[in-house]
């Protein structure tokens, strides 16, 4: 009962509500003039040939915020999950309608803003398991003050981390986001195993929040799924995207620090983002200006299918998560250290092998 009620309800609604929304969105694409047309909109880095709209970033919203409302207590931090949320609903929207035309250092700030909507709520990572055995504790210095005639701390180093790793993951996810269906099989893959990680704690009050929101996460983007698998009737857009990126940090910070077993589970867009970042440094290039240059446009480049890629995402995605729920924190950083090999050292011989456009658009990702 406690799975039903916590986990399998909010995941059901949130699909359902999220399918719903999703086929509206398509039947308005052009009242809302968010159709993605690759005639005008002819970035090195777009990969579909028909006319399709974005605004993935509305169901997502609706679903998961809604989920909020109904399954979660009205506190601060929910709050702040909902309000940053809606940022990233209407600056996606937005970014969507203009074809992209916001700056990608404005949608970096933007991420910024969002992060700051939750920490500023208390949401942090107040210590991380070291590689070496120990633990990390990031809950001192502390800056404390008094306001509104209480006592309030900052916890420096946890929110910084905090921020850090929000804004990383709002954009790493984001940008394995490239092909049909490529995203909402890893989201939902990463968010299922915080919810089973969190229930090996049974009914503790503070992982039950965390259940719910993973299995609302889940939900919304397997109601989104049926539209935006091959042939895709809607894209993510950058609210889609965004929001994965930031519902999954969030989680992974909520669950306890799970910040290790999620960097394991999504090895494959972090270090894809590790290897195009120092590519584009290394050229001399803005990391955040984006190009055809991940991993899925390389194996496009091989010959593979938008299926394939999308598939051997959600494969690769499944087969670590089963290795983060039973690996204990020591082997988990040896396999993340041989997953760092095996996979950065293919997207090396992949970018020395691929041949293609090296102008860069203006997309962040």
């Amino acid at each position: 009962m406690f799975v039903w009620q916590v986990l399998l309800v909010p995941l059901l609604v949130s699909a359902a509500v999220s399918f719903v929304v999703t086929k509206w969105v398509i039947n308005n694409g052009k009242k809302l003039k968010i159709i993605d047309d690759p005639k005008t909109h002819a970035l090195p880095k777009v990969v579909h040939k028909e006319p399709v709209p974005r605004g993935g970033g509305i169901p997502i919203f609706v679903a998961v915020a809604l989920g909020c409302l109904v399954f979660l207590p009205l506190t601060t931090r929910v709050v702040g999950i909902v309000v940053a949320l809606a940022l990233l609903a209407v600056v996606g929207f937005l970014d969507d309608r203009y074809e992209e035309k916001i700056s990608p250092y404005a949608r970096l700030l933007v991420n910024i803003l969002a992060a700051l909507c939750v920490i500023g709520t208390g949401v942090g990572i107040a210590f991380i398991t070291s590689p070496v055995g120990g633990i990390v504790h990031l809950d001192w210095p502390r800056w404390c003050f008094s306001a509104l005639g209480s006592q309030h701390c900052l916890w420096i180093l946890s929110d910084v981390f905090a921020l850090l790793w929000l804004v990383w993951m709002q954009n790493i996810v984001g940008w394995s986001s490239g092909v049909d269906g490529q995203l909402p099989g890893f989201v939902i893959t990463a968010a299922i195993t915080i919810a089973v990680l969190g229930m090996r704690f049974g009914t503790d009050t503070s992982q039950v929040a965390v259940i719910t929101l993973a299995g609302m996460s889940a939900g919304a983007y397997l109601g989104f799924l049926p539209w935006n698998w091959w042939p895709q009737k809607i894209m993510p857009g950058y609210g889609g995207k965004s929001m994965a990126g930031f519902l999954l940090g969030l989680l992974a910070i909520m669950s306890g620090a799970k910040v290790g077993a999620m960097i394991l589970v999504l090895g494959i867009p972090f270090i894809d983002a590790v290897m195009v970042i120092i590519k584009r440094v290394r050229e001399g290039r803005s990391p955040v200006w984006g190009g055809r240059e991940h991993l899925h446009h390389y194996l496009l480049d091989k010959g593979w299918g938008k299926r394939r890629i999308a598939l051997f995402y959600w494969f690769m995605s499944i087969v670590f998560a089963i290795l983060a729920l039973q690996l204990k924190a020591g082997l988990k950083y040896f396999t993340m250290a041989t997953v760092v090999l095996v996979i950065g050292g293919t997207i090396l011989w992949l970018q020395y092998w691929s041949t293609y456009s090296k102008q860069p658009d203006p997309d962040n990702g």
